[in-house]
């Protein structure tokens, strides 16, 4: 929780405080800013002229502690991380909530992209604030997180236009598989447009793939079919997909092949994933040695079956991302999967 020594050093606050209590501008349940307030500050230092980076952070899968361990657990995780995170910045930015489990933050000493890239790689990979475990009583979740920033005035030199590369570069991580950040670079994100990226609606999604397989013959050729509205929607590289002698293919390296036979001991239910994939040792130990020998530490796997018959099973794996499967990802492969399952068995294929 903030004290007044760490705000009244910044002249937005040193004046608030003069008329209003240092608890309600806080938080109640992270002890940061409250909403209104370090809005107010961002907005205070571009009439003041005064260089930050402005950015928002928003936990990856919260709803999944919540519907898991409960509430209570869900609190926990903001609460902690929430400390890490002031503590992180202490001296040179504030953290704020801005509602549920998104986060703003203001950086007062990382303006140029170098330093903001490290900023970013010692909050991810250190161990300090996110890619961690926090330990509370009902559990140890690990907590991942997704982050869009852009720095004023380099970018832009007023709020609404600051804020919404903060939307642009957020949702571009979001489309990326979250677990990331994203620094505004003008080349590079001023035409994307945020409703692009947010994607479909699931139904509209699962049409789409409907109409891209249902009257394509083959296996292989509706996995080809496919494959490039998945790399739109999901931000995959390639798709994966067992054959009926458990081999590993790909549907774009034509290359690969390798025996995977122990992946029907990890899918007792029809979907399965993971980003910790060393939990997969004891089950799938030749598994895990294919997903490691090609640097992929995810998974997302959909068993291609109906009833009780199994064809196959499609596999969705990422190098060096770290990633995390979201829901909506985990439905449309498992559609992607009976779908393919259907046209197995009405039409007697195989998978190649």
């Amino acid at each position: 929780m903030y004290k007044l020594e760490q705000l009244i050093k910044y002249h937005y606050f040193a004046d608030l405080l003069e008329t209003t209590e240092l608890d309600h501008i806080l938080d109640p349940l992270t002890g940061l800013i409250a909403r209104p307030y370090i809005l107010g500050f961002a907005k205070s230092l571009i009439a003041e002229k005064i260089p930050f980076t402005f950015g928002m952070l928003d936990l990856d899968n919260f709803k999944f502690v919540n519907d898991t361990y409960g509430h209570s657990a869900g609190d926990g995780v903001l609460r902690n991380l929430s400390g890490e995170f002031s503590a992180y910045m202490d001296g040179f930015g504030i953290v704020g909530r801005f509602g549920g489990d998104e986060l703003l933050f203001v950086n007062l000493r990382d303006i140029k992209y170098p330093e903001k890239k490290a900023f970013f790689n010692s909050m991810y990979n250190d161990g300090t604030v996110l890619r961690r475990n926090y330990e509370l009583e009902e559990c140890t979740p690990l907590i991942t997180g997704t982050i869009g920033c852009a720095t004023f005035p380099d970018d832009a030199t007023e709020y609404n236009g600051l804020f919404a590369m903060i939307d642009k570069t957020l949702y571009r991580g979001k489309s990326k598989g979250r677990n990331c950040y994203i620094i505004y670079v003008e080349e590079k994100h001023k035409n994307i447009e945020i409703r692009t990226m947010a994607g479909h609606g699931i139904c509209t999604i699962m049409q789409a793939i409907t109409r891209r397989v249902e009257f394509v013959n083959g296996t292989e050729n509706k996995f080809q079919s496919v494959l490039p509205f998945l790399k739109e929607e999901m931000g995959i590289t390639d798709l994966y997909y067992t054959d009926k002698n458990n081999v590993m293919r790909a549907v774009l390296n034509k290359d690969f092949a390798e025996e995977v036979p122990d992946i029907v001991r990890i899918t007792t239910d029809d979907i399965y994933r993971t980003n910790i994939i060393d939990e997969l040792s004891e089950s799938a130990p030749e598994f895990l040695n294919v997903l490691k020998k090609y640097k992929m530490d995810n998974v997302l796997i959909a068993r291609i079956s109906l009833n009780e018959t199994t064809y196959g099973y499609i596999i969705c794996a990422e190098p060096h991302s770290r990633r995390i499967w979201q829901e909506d990802e985990c439905a449309i492969i498992y559609f992607l999967a009976k779908l393919i399952a259907g046209g197995i068995r009405m039409n007697g294929e195989e998978l190649p």
